[in-house]
């Protein structure tokens, strides 16, 4: 599903601890590690994206989380062309998401990077809030930073 800018709806999740600090993870087989995100399908919510990529890649369940907030609007970002990887991603030039922060609730034990067929991270590990910044590819900083601003204010709740 891409919208008439050529944007593919996504979400974006943050994922605090009861210590604030934020669940960062590695791509598998990259060097590169990110948040977990995913795309929004045809006649799905936001909320409902938000949880089913959540399972896929990371095995979190909706009662093992609380959301505590949410981005009021769609963050941006262009992909650049060496990173297009399928045929799929040449349809769109971006991504637009809505970030969600959520509390784990569950247990760190719950986490498991292998709940779908095809996991996107083979390794994770909590961060300061802001420290992805500081290592999230270029392309995508500054959504990062937008998401984290807007939602620092809601980091006490976790």
């Amino acid at each position: 599903m891409i919208d008439k800018d050529g944007y593919r709806p996504n979400v974006g999740i943050i994922l605090c601890n009861q210590h604030g600090k934020v669940f960062w993870a590695r791509r598998c087989n990259r060097d590169g590690w990110q948040f977990p995100q995913g795309g929004i399908k045809h006649n799905e919510t936001a909320e409902q994206a938000l949880y089913r990529e959540l399972y896929e890649e990371i095995g979190l369940k909706p009662g093992q989380v609380e959301v505590i907030g949410r981005t009021r609007d769609w963050l941006r970002y262009e992909i650049p062309k060496q990173y297009l990887r399928t045929p799929q991603q040449h349809c769109f030039k971006g991504q637009k998401q809505i970030w969600f922060l959520l509390r784990l609730v569950g247990q760190e034990t719950d986490v498991r990077l292998d709940a779908s067929e095809a996991p996107e991270f083979d390794e994770w590990r909590w961060v300061d809030y802001w420290s992805p910044l500081e290592c999230i590819v270029d392309f995508k900083r500054e959504v990062y930073y937008s998401a984290l601003m807007e939602l620092a204010p809601l980091i006490a709740g976790c």
